[in-house]
């Protein structure tokens, strides 16, 4: 990320900072209160300064994006237990195994979108999945198989993780909010793609739908990967019959199977008036 160009003829704060490495070294220099606030960890890390880091969390990738000239987005989420064909054998349950289909398809799918956000020199329909592993990485594999560039958000967890290796580098991003990282998912996103997964999936399914079911954000693309996995797994059918969703919520969504079929979706795709 550059600076912009300065019409001021003001020090930056990059040069302060590499003059505070050469102050003499007295007590008053040493003390806590005498850094910089903006290069001073344990200062930018209290408490109060939660808001600052929050607004720090949004502008960061933002800003990033933007010098990079990405416009649109295409998500994928799903799980991150789904194994790739060639692991299944290794896969912790048979279900799980035979889900590795959903990686093939995330793939297939991410590379054919890719070829198309080439065709903008990456600034239309770029991948964005959570950058970890199963179907977020057959995401990332796949535009990366189209010699496209893709996004990985990555969260900080308890147990140690890395981004997988196919993000590209310079869209590589890591959170310590998950509010703000759900944020950068549907700010440029022109498609969500749901495949089968588990709690962080749903929980990222259910807060984009309930965006868009309350119009607090235009309805856009939203598919789901597998019937038999999303009619078994939800049913659909009982939340409307009871009345806690309307029967017209149903149509927020649309259930694919391939990504030939998904690509149709999106290519037929008319806002609603």
């Amino acid at each position: 990320m550059k600076d912009e160009p300065r019409s001021h003829p003001f020090r930056d704060s990059t040069e302060d900072i590499a003059a505070t490495k050469r102050i003499p070294d007295t007590p008053q220099t040493r003390a806590p209160a005498y850094r910089l606030a903006f290069a001073d960890r344990d200062f930018m890390t209290r408490e109060e300064l939660r808001p600052v880091r929050l607004q720090l969390e949004l502008l960061k990738p933002q800003m990033i994006m933007d010098e990079r000239g990405i416009e649109s987005t295409i998500v994928l989420f799903g799980g991150a237990r789904i194994p790739a064909p060639e692991h299944r054998d290794h896969a912790r349950t048979p279900m799980l195994a035979n889900l590795s289909r959903y990686y093939d398809e995330a793939r297939r799918f991410a590379r054919l979108m890719t070829e198309r956000s080439l065709e903008s020199y990456g600034r239309e329909n770029v991948i964005v999945t959570g950058g970890g592993p199963g179907v977020m990485e057959a995401g990332n594999r796949g535009a990366d198989d189209a010699g496209g560039q893709s996004i990985g958000l990555n969260i900080v967890l308890p147990h140690e993780q890395a981004p997988n290796a196919y993000v590209t580098p310079d869209l590589s991003f890591n959170f310590h909010y998950f509010a703000i990282r759900k944020m950068h998912f549907l700010m440029r996103a022109k498609a969500v793609c749901i495949f089968p997964g588990g709690f962080g999936t749903l929980d990222e399914m259910f807060e984009s739908l309930t965006l868009i079911q309350t119009r607090r954000m235009k309805a856009i693309p939203f598919l789901l990967f597998g019937r038999e996995w999303w009619e078994t797994v939800i049913n659909w059918g009982h939340l409307a019959e009871a009345g806690v969703i309307s029967p017209e919520d149903l149509k927020l969504f649309v259930m694919v199977e391939t990504a030939e079929e998904a690509i149709g979706v999106i290519d037929a795709w008319e806002e609603p008036c």
